[in-house]
């Protein structure tokens, strides 16, 4: 059913924005979560935390006047309850339901979808480079970006198409010129916004190294390859070729003091090396993986700041709030990156996690093969990420 075929319930409801529960979550209060969308849905992306219960009872379990006891039972009367469902209708519905029964409970306002519509920006203090460097956290999927700015220029490096306005107000806002939109690579979790900030006037660039998989608008943007610069006020971006999670993976080292990886290494865990070439170019690719962080990214000094495309649930903030670390911490906390290269491969492909969702639609998109409108785009990288290895199986003790 679709959000309007819901009745209004009788019972007057209150909503709860998604930036109000997240401050909620993030402040350590306990909470308890009803999402009432499908099973299947739930199991695959729901919001989480130490502090949440989340309870999963499908809309439909309500739909009947008398509601089976059995799904009441498991439903609290003793505390506040959030309803929550993939647009806000369902969860609408079944809250007013819950309410007429006398249940003390708000719901989400439009569902998964406004919590996919959170973005955060949070500024990475222990950036000793020139200018100031902000990541935008987005906590439904871990996608992370990064905006530099000096000396009235900026850079984003991994921005999404769903929020282009955002990057481009908050330029505005600092009183800067947009300057260039860098992507590290062909993403595969989330739908590019290079394309749409290079038509709002903004530079955009791409890994030249990228471009022989089928990119179909690389003569409309600027490329780059392995050891090219950019100037940001006082700043400078260097590229970095780290292929493995897709042959054209491209770093950034950003006033040599931050290394943006993309997918290719993050705080908590390794590149996957399947969604390129699938399981069977996957040893190679795993191969090739090893090399670049060996060559490329351990060989810089321990107090580099590593900060990579996304974060999972396992990932441990910094003190600063953002998901980066130094070389040197990682290098003694992740067991992947001091054993052999025989060894290495063999663990990243022993346990990798489902594949994202809608990945080969989303690599397509952000190919220029498929035109997809800004509301399939955000459907299609709606969902966990799922870009990195297995995190318990790469960390040390």
């Amino acid at each position: 059913m679709d959000a309007e075929d819901f009745p209004t319930p009788d019972a007057e409801v209150e909503t709860i924005a998604p930036e109000a529960l997240k401050a909620r979550i993030d402040a350590g209060e306990d909470l308890t979560l009803l999402d009432a969308r499908m099973r299947a849905d739930y199991e695959e992306w729901r919001i989480d935390g130490e502090n949440v219960t989340s309870i999963n009872a499908p809309y439909f379990e309500f739909l009947d006047d008398e509601v089976d006891a059995d799904v009441l039972d498991r439903i609290p009367e003793d505390r506040e309850v959030t309803v929550l469902c993939a647009k806000g209708g369902a969860s609408e519905y079944v809250a007013g339901t819950l309410a007429e029964r006398g249940y003390d409970v708000d719901h989400l306002e439009d569902g998964m979808n406004g919590w996919a519509s959170i973005y955060e920006a949070v500024e990475v203090t222990g950036y000793d480079g020139a200018g100031t460097l902000l990541q935008y956290q987005r906590p439904s999927s871990g996608c992370l970006s990064y905006l530099l700015y000096d000396d009235g220029e900026a850079t984003v490096i991994d921005p999404l198409r769903a929020f282009t306005d955002r990057y481009l107000d908050d330029a505005d806002d600092l009183g800067v010129d947009l300057r260039y939109a860098i992507d590290t690579h062909v993403h595969a979790d989330h739908v590019s916004g290079v394309r749409e900030l290079d038509t709002a006037g903004v530079e955009g660039v791409v890994p030249a190294a990228a471009v022989d998989r089928g990119v179909t608008y690389a003569d409309e943007l600027t490329t780059v390859a392995d050891g090219d610069t950019f100037d940001v006020g006082n700043a400078t971006i260097e590229a970095v070729a780290t292929p493995g999670h897709t042959t054209g993976m491209t770093s950034y080292l950003v006033d040599d003091d931050l290394l943006a990886t993309g997918d290719g290494l993050f705080v908590e865990s390794v590149a996957r090396p399947d969604l390129e070439e699938g399981d069977e170019g996957a040893p190679d690719a795993a191969r090739t993986l090893y090399e670049s962080l060996q060559e490329r990214v351990l060989t810089l000094p321990d107090d580099t700041l590593i900060g990579g495309a996304h974060f999972s649930d396992s990932a441990e903030p910094a003190a600063d709030g953002t998901y980066t670390t130094p070389i040197g911490e990682l290098v003694a906390e992740m067991d992947a990156l001091t054993m052999d290269e025989d060894a290495f491969v063999d663990l990243i492909l022993s346990d990798m996690p489902p594949r994202p969702a809608n990945y080969e639609d989303i690599i397509a998109t952000n190919l220029g093969q498929n035109a997809v409108d800004d509301e399939e785009a955000f459907t299609l990288e709606l969902g966990p990420n799922n870009c990195a290895a297995s995190q318990e199986s790469l960390a040390g003790d």
